[in-house]
């Protein structure tokens, strides 16, 4: 069964601000494909969600996969949909947010 992915805000903004970085720090080009790729990596998760790793030790039914290298998706699987909680770069400590975001706030659980 093919799930659908869905991006949180959270996720979303965390890609729209890689973007920005890699546009000064490279270009607009190199950015949009880099962020592309990634978002296709995402959207791949609908096909085989399984493949992550689980992080039961960080949230229940959590999952982490990287890309790129330098790149940690988080996400969880749901019956008919992937979602994907955040997108990690460049050794950002994604177990510290993660676990801080707790709540409920912008990655539901």
């Amino acid at each position: 069964m093919i799930r659908s992915v869905v991006f949180s805000p959270a996720a979303a903004q965390q890609l729209s601000a890689l973007n920005r970085f890699l546009t000064v720090r490279a270009s607009a080009l190199v950015a949009n494909r880099y962020v592309t790729a990634i978002v296709r990596h995402c959207e791949s998760l609908g096909r085989a969600p399984e493949l992550g790793t689980p992080r039961p030790d960080i949230r229940p039914g959590l999952r982490t996969t990287h890309d790129k290298g330098r790149v940690v998706i988080a996400y969880g699987i749901g019956v008919a949909q992937v979602s994907i909680y955040g997108v990690f770069y460049g050794g950002q400590n994604h177990e510290a947010i993660l676990r801080a975001d707790q709540g409920g706030g912008a990655l539901p659980r």
